[in-house]
């Protein structure tokens, strides 16, 4: 018999459950340590975080760093910059991670799955063929191959590299 451990869950299930009108995504920029907030890239006007509890490996959020729930609510130079850093994070993961493709998309609404509705965001999320198996359809239990720390430090240190050598474009 194989064991499948997911020894970070246990910290996700025990978690206090944040009130209602929470919004870590206001939060996490102000912690003053990105590597805790899992921050890899921060913009002028948004930030690039790795998703807490991803889809898939190497999920990556954009977010403005201003609380806005509609596309609508951005400025022009706020959605330029929005689509900039949605075009760096999957270089970011394409150089990092080599996937096979992409979902990128928002989820708008709570009714559209949004699961912090006042503080829109975009999801880049890497995948590759054949890393939907048995496990979420039979299980609903997701199989990351790598912890968000050692997804951090890895995704982090190609962001700097790619921004060194050309930052993303604004």
């Amino acid at each position: 018999m194989q064991h499948l451990h997911a020894y970070w869950r246990m910290e996700y299930i025990e978690a206090p459950k944040d009130a209602p009108d929470a919004n870590p995504f206001a939060s996490l920029p102000q912690l003053g340590d990105d590597r805790a907030a899992l921050i890899v890239h921060r913009g002028t006007a948004h930030y690039i975080v790795l998703n807490r509890f991803p889809y898939n490996a190497g999920h990556l959020l954009v977010v403005p760093y201003r609380e806005v729930a509609e596309l609508e609510a951005l400025t022009c130079a706020e959605r330029d910059e929005l689509m900039a850093l949605i075009v760096f994070a999957k270089r970011i993961l394409q150089a990092g991670l080599k996937p096979d493709g992409f979902n990128i998309g928002f989820n708008l609404g709570a009714a559209a799955g949004a699961g912090i509705p006042k503080h829109l965001h975009a999801h880049i999320v890497p995948r590759w063929s054949g890393d939907t198996n048995f496990m979420p359809v039979v299980g609903q239990t997701r199989v990351l191959p790598q912890s968000l720390a050692a997804m951090y430090d890895r995704l982090q240190a190609v962001a700097r590299e790619l921004t060194a050598h050309q930052p993303p474009a604004a």
